[in-house]
């Protein structure tokens, strides 16, 4: 504390001890002048008590006077202003509030209103930051169905023109067919997106063999695999888990088309499923595909993330699958992490408590 802050509040108590005294003594001469002029004399205490509450009146009085002082309203007025414009401003979605002017105003942490003014700086940053994701994720969105819709659009143009052969028809329409899949499979991503993050998600515990669902989606990826003639290297070892099938089925039919789509043909992919510890799994999934650099890493299970853009134009996704993979696994209290160098190849390592996190 500054000897400038010391003084202040040196004043201050003065200044209130003053006025208090003042009062009291108002009060005093008051009623040493009235209770004779109505023939009242009380006792010491009574004179006392009620010499203190007229004082503590008169004190009231005072205050609520000097509020009144058109000089004292400014300077009250001028001290709240800037909290209450920028109060105005976060209600109408500006959360790029400026309260530096409170620094000197209120330097001293024990004042009331220095945590207040810390409280309000906060959530404005944090509001600000949640509008930056929301208008980030809009724009996003926007772009994964401009896309589509702007090749849909193109060739569904083309294809008026009576002098396309059969061939070049056929394959403006496998192209318009193509992408209006791929509108499909995005507005689901963003539904269950949607769903997974409602106050309620829809979550529902079974018992059942992690081996026997591993199976079965990777027998469903046949044909995909099949077409790039690659090598599936399986090792399923028996066990149960106790988690939510329908979204654990959504979590490795993301990862494993993931590996078949990032994979050159002939290439290898492993799936395997290992016990940690008696409480927890492992599953791995190793691809020999065109792998990921560091930063790539990092951002990955973000929402419409994708590692490299010029990649895009030969694999398709909407960059919302592994923000879904996340967020389920999370739901089930596991781990996600991923080991990758590119042109070597990415290992995706999921861990989860066998109880479903109970």
């Amino acid at each position: 504390m500054t000897v400038k802050e010391i003084g202040k509040r040196a004043f201050g108590f003065v200044s209130i001890f003053l006025a208090l005294t003042l009062c009291w003594s108002a009060s005093y001469w008051l009623t040493s002048w009235v209770f004779p002029k109505w023939d009242y004399t009380p006792s010491l205490y009574m004179t006392q008590i009620i010499n203190s509450i007229f004082g503590f009146i008169l004190f009231g009085c005072c205050m609520f006077l000097i509020t009144r002082i058109k000089w004292v309203q400014d300077r009250q007025q001028a001290f709240m202003t800037p909290l209450i414009n920028a109060m105005k401003m976060m209600a109408e979605g500006n959360f790029n509030i400026d309260l530096s002017y409170y620094k000197k105003q209120v330097p001293n942490p024990r004042h009331p209103y220095y945590h207040l003014i810390e409280n309000i700086t906060h959530m404005a940053s944090r509001l600000g930051a949640m509008e930056q994701m929301r208008q980030e994720f809009i724009s996003n969105v926007s772009h994964e169905f401009q896309s589509p819709l702007t090749s849909i659009s193109g060739f569904a143009h083309a294809l008026k023109s009576e002098q396309l052969t059969p061939e070049a028809r056929k394959h403006y329409l496998d192209i318009i067919e193509k992408e209006g899949i791929r509108l499909s499979k995005l507005s689901d991503n963003l539904l269950k997106l949607t769903s997974l993050e409602s106050e309620h998600p829809p979550f529902e515990l079974t018992s059942y063999r992690l081996d026997h669902q591993l199976r079965r989606i990777i027998l469903s990826c046949e044909p995909q695999w099949t077409e790039k003639e690659l090598e599936m290297d399986i090792s399923l070892d028996n066990q149960v888990i106790m988690a939510d099938k329908d979204l654990m089925d959504q979590v490795w039919i993301n990862l494993i088309h993931n590996s078949i789509k990032f994979t050159p043909s002939g290439g290898t992919i492993s799936v395997a499923v290992r016990e940690v510890d008696e409480n927890r799994l492992m599953v791995t999934i190793k691809d020999s595909g065109i792998g990921m650099d560091e930063e790539a890493i990092m951002h990955m299970f973000e929402r419409f993330y994708k590692a490299d853009p010029s990649r895009t134009r030969t694999t398709e996704g909407s960059g919302l699958g592994l923000s879904i993979v996340k967020k389920i696994i999370d739901m089930h209290h596991g781990e996600i992490r991923a080991q990758s160098e590119l042109g070597k190849g990415t290992t995706i390592m999921v861990t989860l408590p066998r109880n479903g996190g109970k």
